[in-house]
């Protein structure tokens, strides 16, 4: 019995310890680096005492450590005592400076872990009130390679976003940046409510398995049939699934890759042209454009415009209201109401290139 009782008491023992770690390691960085310090500060205090009791006293290290131990926690079981003046000496030296000390560094570490815990609930209070107040956002759902790719390129455009991811080890650059995020399960309804989903322009599903991405295609779709949705697929055969699920668009990164490499095995040249405009250093980007009804392009040849001769625009492709796509249009072709231009040019061009097109100009 006595055997059993040891053992659970030494599980409960470990089973605690490892909860005390991971609730260290999900502080933030600096409350973290400060608890660590703390804890190491305790450790050489110990350590020192252990090894003072261990040359004065002539104690095994077992009993030093014990015996230290007892005096830091100010337990004082009464089952060993310094038996030498020297001993008792450096017994009233290490309480009154290793017991201050090992007592300062603690409520010092608790502080820390109290006000970064304060801090970390204002801090997700404050993001869900920045969610709830997005409008005609972007949702990526997972933060993983291709998620946080797709976070890079989100910022470098000035896009709002929203990031729901439930790793909250993946998550913790963006935490340190400020971004909109939700640490929760985005195959939940109750979460895609919070990030906004009504109200959002579209939503990019890039979680690790199919299976979560066709759940979080499933879910958003019936909460706003009008969303657009794009969708990761790790396997070829996932691709029919997502789009029967409701996704607009299925990337498979594996696909894309194949493709790119044998492109670039038996046509360079154009690789390399497909490279310098997805360059990051190069103001160069291919942009959509919806013409509005009050826009000073409708009715208008593509040759009359300022698009290619003022605004050095060049549209490779215009996409009709009824769905016909028209690649490289000529100088004769007419603009409509309701045309989306596909575009390349440098970015102030494809600015004004929207503001005119949406009749802001």
């Amino acid at each position: 019995m006595t055997a059993f009782v040891r053992g659970r008491l030494v599980g409960c023992g470990l089973a605690g310890a490892a909860l005390r770690l991971s609730f260290v390691l999900s502080l933030s960085k600096s409350a973290r680096a400060r608890v660590l310090y703390a804890l190491g500060v305790v450790g050489v205090v110990v350590a020192l005492g252990a090894l003072g009791f261990h040359f004065v006293e002539g104690w095994s290290l077992l009993d030093s450590l014990y015996f230290t131990v007892t005096t830091v926690a100010t337990v004082g079981y009464g089952d060993m005592h310094p038996s030498h003046t020297a001993g008792r000496v450096f017994a009233i030296i290490y309480i009154f400076v290793g017991v201050g000390t090992v007592g300062f560094v603690l409520s010092r570490a608790l502080v820390e872990i109290v006000q970064s815990e304060i801090v970390a609930g204002f801090g997700q209070r404050r993001r869900l009130r920045e969610v709830r107040r997005l409008r005609n956002h972007f949702i990526i759902c997972g933060a993983g390679r291709v998620g946080a790719r797709v976070i890079r390129e989100l910022q470098r455009k000035g896009e709002p976003f929203v990031i729901v991811e439930r790793d909250a080890s993946i998550i913790s650059p963006w935490l340190d940046e400020g971004v909109p995020l939700l640490v929760r399960d985005a195959t939940l309804e109750e979460t895609l409510h919070e990030a906004g989903v009504q109200h959002a322009r579209a939503l990019a599903a890039c979680l690790p398995t199919d299976a979560d991405n066709v759940y979080v295609v499933l879910t958003a779709r019936g909460l706003n049939p009008n969303l657009h949705i794009v969708a990761r697929a790790s396997e070829e055969q996932a691709e029919p699934k997502l789009v029967r699920a409701g996704a607009n668009r299925v990337i498979a990164p594996i696909i894309i890759g194949g493709q790119r490499i044998t492109q670039a095995l038996t046509k360079p040249a154009v690789e390399d042209f497909m490279d310098s405009i997805t360059a990051e250093g190069l103001d160069l980007n291919f942009e959509e454009v919806a013409v509005a009804p009050g826009s000073p392009y409708v009715g208008r040849k593509l040759r009359f415009t300022n698009i290619r001769s003022e605004l050095d625009v060049v549209v490779v492709a215009v996409r009709r209201r009824s769905g016909e796509m028209i690649f490289n249009p000529s100088g004769d072709a007419f603009i409509e109401a309701g045309d989306l231009l596909i575009a390349i040019g440098r970015t102030d061009g494809l600015v004004q290139l929207k503001a005119q097109a949406e009749g802001r100009k």
